[in-house]
């Protein structure tokens, strides 16, 4: 097995946990329509499917529904004037970030969210710099679960597949992961979404801690 030179990862629910700041935006607008706020705790399986799976718990609409994109903006703008207050990286994923550097192991991002949210929260969560690649959701022609994020990555890092992991916590970071012929490792303590249960994913590894990465890229 090639040694991994480069590692992916998905950010809302692999890298970072921003549900907080995410459910925020949410309840800010049930409060602002004098309904009660959600708790994070029913938003948090959602969360990595942002807008369209924050709004579909909060106000029951989905994209095929008339309101949805007024509602779709309002939510983007609320999110947008306080998206980093209360998201945090997950416990020992700095730790982990500072190991897979030190063993000349770079690693990127590759999410769906949209790049006027990714820059400035990658940016306040002090990952600015960092990262050997930043891919957003309006990056690629296409989002994951199309593989052209993680092509798009590995173009800019002038990468093998062969050679990366892409550490997700939703299926289609698998999905992706696996049309791009990337090896993909899915996160036990992600978001997971709400459909098949991760062990069902396919993934080829999963790992339940950040430091767990680390005996992957072991030469």
């Amino acid at each position: 097995m090639r040694r991994v030179e480069l590692v992916l990862f998905d950010l809302d629910g692999t890298l970072a946990d921003t549900a907080p700041d995410l459910g925020g935006a949410v309840n800010r607008m049930l409060l602002a329509r004098g309904r009660e706020p959600l708790p994070i705790a029913e938003l948090r399986p959602v969360a990595s499917h942002g807008a369209r799976g924050l709004l579909g718990v909060a106000f029951g609409v989905t994209p095929a529904d008339r309101q949805f994109e007024d509602l779709r903006q309002e939510f983007f703008r609320e999110y947008e004037a306080a998206l980093c207050v209360d998201s945090i990286l997950f416990p020992t994923m700095d730790e982990t970030l500072s190991d897979l550097e030190a063993a000349g192991v770079r690693w990127g991002i590759v999410t769906n969210k949209m790049a006027r949210f990714t820059v400035p929260l990658v940016r306040a969560l002090g990952l600015h710099g960092r990262a050997a690649c930043v891919v957003s959701g309006d990056t690629a022609p296409k989002p994951k679960p199309d593989p052209a994020p993680l092509l798009h990555a590995l173009a800019a890092t002038r990468c093998t597949a062969e050679a990366a992991l892409y550490v997700g916590d939703d299926l289609r970071d698998i999905q992706a992961g696996r049309a791009a012929g990337i090896r993909t490792v899915a996160v036990s303590y992600g978001y997971l979404g709400d459909g098949a249960h991760y062990e069902q994913w396919g993934a080829d590894h999963i790992n339940d801690s950040p430091a767990e990465l680390l005996s992957l890229v072991q030469p």
